[in-house]
């Protein structure tokens, strides 16, 4: 068996031939229309690592170098708004949970389910999280800001009251984008205080509350 460092060293040296060999057209691109380095970058990983795992299967599938090229631009047209960490992550979650390589609607899928790996909740967790939000919101004790700000972008009563065929991809969709704002470094919102007034409204249900058990108790002569 092959240790972390024989392993590590295959792996650049078959990035540096997916380079030499099968150069990509940018996803994502700056001012200038280039490409995003980190992105191209994660791509050819991938298909090294496919390389590596899925040897006779990843030859009889891209035979010719030409074709291997638009492979690689499809893809990477296609995973544009996904972040390069969660490529890899997804990649290597494929690798781990089937024997055949991957189809890119399967690496999309895997990417999806990759979050818990980097940190954050899985996408069907934070729904049903989501889903049961109470009101106001901002009193619940979420598990990450991301699921709060998915649910408050889907809309709390589309939560509630929508089916689930049409709430959980709406939810879903925004969710992953929430999630990629993280993974490509930047920050989002803390969740925000929640209204004084329903503050004040919980404050006396509790205390009527109190009281009707204080009430119970004395009826009762406990």
């Amino acid at each position: 068996m092959q240790d972390s460092g024989e392993l590590a060293q295959r792996v650049e040296r078959e990035i540096a031939a997916s380079r030499a060999t099968s150069p990509i057209p940018p996803g994502q691109s700056d001012s200038r229309g280039k490409p995003d380095p980190a992105l191209v970058e994660a791509i050819n990983q991938v298909f090294a690592l496919f390389r590596l795992n899925y040897h006779n299967q990843y030859y009889a599938a891209f035979s010719d170098a030409e074709q291997l090229r638009q492979i690689k631009k499809l893809w990477l047209d296609s995973l544009k708004d996904v972040p390069p960490a969660q490529i890899l992550q997804g990649a290597k979650l494929a690798i781990e949970n089937s024997e055949y390589l991957p189809t890119l609607n399967r690496m999309h899928k895997c990417c999806e389910e990759s979050l818990p790996a980097l940190g954050l909740p899985a996408a069907r967790a934070a729904y049903l999280e989501a889903c049961n939000a109470g009101s106001p919101p901002e009193l619940k004790h979420w598990s990450h800001p991301a699921v709060y700000w998915a649910g408050r972008d889907c809309g709390w009563q589309q939560l509630a009251t929508a089916p689930e065929p049409q709430s959980w991809p709406l939810f879903n969709r925004h969710y992953q984008s929430r999630c990629a704002t993280l993974l490509m470094g930047d920050e989002i919102p803390p969740i925000p205080e929640p209204p004084k007034n329903r503050l004040i409204s919980k404050a006396l249900e509790g205390d009527a509350a109190l009281e009707q058990i204080q009430r119970l108790k004395a009826d009762n002569d406990l």
